[in-house]
């Protein structure tokens, strides 16, 4: 059995600049590493802890249909707990982000909100709900 140690996702982004004011400036993930050079521009964000949810089609439905309405994300979305949902969905749509839909609270609790980053990159930002 192998033991993974980290969890680590690699976005090749078509503009690098605006992927860090969104991902490291206004959503505040720590900046690591910059092993940027003359091959190409790298940073190595902190975003805690990490875990892999997987999906059927019919549960990517129906949280799309949940949080937007509508089966809008691709393959691939990324799901951030944060403090406050709505008020980090309004400092992504600032830093550039596009608002996909406002905040709504979930039948398990949580306050999820949905923006894409510049990139397209869906991603839904959750409060737990009180336990």
């Amino acid at each position: 059995m192998t033991e993974v140690q980290e969890f680590r996702i690699t976005l090749t982004v078509d503009d690098f600049d605006a992927a860090v004011r969104l991902y490291r400036d206004a959503l505040g993930l720590p900046e690591v590493a910059d092993w940027s050079s003359e091959q190409g521009r790298v940073l190595l964000l902190d975003a805690g802890r990490a875990t892999l949810e997987l999906f059927d089609e019919a549960q990517a439905a129906t949280v799309d249909a949940l949080e937007v309405g509508e089966r809008v994300s691709g393959k691939v979305r990324f799901a951030l707990r944060v403090p406050d949902a709505d008020a980090a969905a309004e400092s992504l749509v600032a830093a550039g982000a596009t608002a996909v839909a406002p905040g709504v609270d979930t039948p398990w609790g949580d306050r999820n909100a949905r923006v894409a980053a510049p990139d397209g990159m869906q991603l839904t930002l959750f409060t737990p709900g009180e336990s």
